[in-house]
């Protein structure tokens, strides 16, 4: 009977503590995501923790795909409370949220960031269509009416006005929210200029995006993870290499590298706020709307983050190249975020 109640003690306790650890490591908000996301969300997790009312965020950059399978991986506080993502959530991935048990999500826009082809500035600049920048990173490219595996060897090959240097691409991989966008808006757009690739998505989308969306593997696209920083250390060293990154890390590095200018349009705030830039894409945080109210300090991130002083126009984010939303649409997004107004796809 002694050794029964000692173990029902035994067992009481070891309870107890793993409770208490688990209550401890969740007094702490928990954000994953995006890599593009991850320097606004930082940002606003530092200026929250210094104001002593709450923990600092633990902001974690796992790439847009790979921040919504861990959001979307449960609801148990084990999970993370917000992802960060560089394209919107998927039809999907909102269903695999709602299999294992998140069925509560809000969306929160925070503004816009646009897709940079860049180069060092001891280097030539590029000027490129989104029709070249297909041709140089497809798999398959049409040649003579014909499907065939990309020939192109350099830029000049691609076009005879661009530079004499192999084609040498560091750039996200399918993980990233910035690798979903730059396939959709910068080399589908150039997959369209193909009249054969034109009349293929007529006649079939999904054979279409399938050319349209997949990059070569010859080695002339190099997959260099979900850290842009990383990538931006590798341009320096290697003038003949493009990196493909958000806008912001252009915006933090404008002394070291340059941004190719994109269907006669530069890469920069104004043009990409005014739509001009046709590399462009909304950028947003999702919230777990059961961990409110579990893990402290959730409701006050969230106003934080869509507070004039961190979003709007004159904001902290701004000045880390966040391009930010009209002032109508600021107010929507605050209102409909405080009030975890859950998401709703079209």
């Amino acid at each position: 009977m002694l050794n029964k109640t000692f173990s029902l003690a035994m067992v009481a306790t070891v309870a107890s503590v793993a409770f208490a650890g688990q209550a401890l490591a969740r007094d702490q908000i928990r954000i994953v995501g995006s890599s593009t996301v991850f320097p606004f969300s930082t940002a606003v997790a530092e200026a929250f923790g210094s104001s002593g009312k709450f923990k600092t965020p633990v902001v974690e950059s796992t790439g847009s795909g790979g921040g919504l399978k861990l959001f979307c991986a449960g609801a148990d506080l084990n999970t993370p409370d917000m992802t960060n993502a560089s394209r919107r959530i998927k039809k999907s991935e909102v269903e695999n949220c709602a299999k294992n048990g998140v069925a509560d999500i809000t969306e929160v826009k925070i503004g816009f960031d646009g897709i940079v082809l860049a180069n060092s500035k001891t280097a030539a600049p590029l000027n490129l269509t989104k029709k070249q920048i297909f041709m140089a990173l497809a798999k398959q490219v049409p040649v003579n009416g014909k499907l065939v595996d990309n020939p192109y060897k350099t830029w000049k090959d691609v076009d005879p006005s661009l530079p004499d240097i192999r084609i040498e691409v560091l750039g996200p991989p399918p993980t990233s929210g910035t690798r979903d966008a730059f396939v959709e808006l910068a080399m589908e757009g150039g997959a369209k200029e193909f009249e054969m690739l034109a009349e293929l998505k007529k006649a079939d989308k999904k054979a279409f995006k399938a050319v349209a969306h997949t990059v070569r593997e010859d080695g002339a696209y190099i997959e260099a993870g979900e850290n842009d920083n990383l990538i931006v250390q590798k341009l320096e060293s290697n003038a003949d290499a493009v990196g493909i990154f958000g806008f912001s890390f252009l915006d933090q590095n404008a002394d070291k590298l340059q941004g190719a200018i994109v269907g006669g349009v530069e890469p920069t705030f104004e043009n990409i706020a005014d739509g001009k830039y046709g590399i462009s894409r909304s950028l947003f945080f999702y919230v777990k709307d059961s961990h409110v109210g579990q893990v402290p300090g959730i409701k006050e991130f969230i106003a934080e983050f869509t507070s004039e002083k961190a979003f709007g126009e004159y904001g902290y984010l701004t000045e880390k190249g966040l391009i930010p939303l009209t002032e109508a649409e600021r107010e929507k997004v605050r209102a409909d975020a405080m009030a975890l107004v859950p998401l709703k796809l079209m």
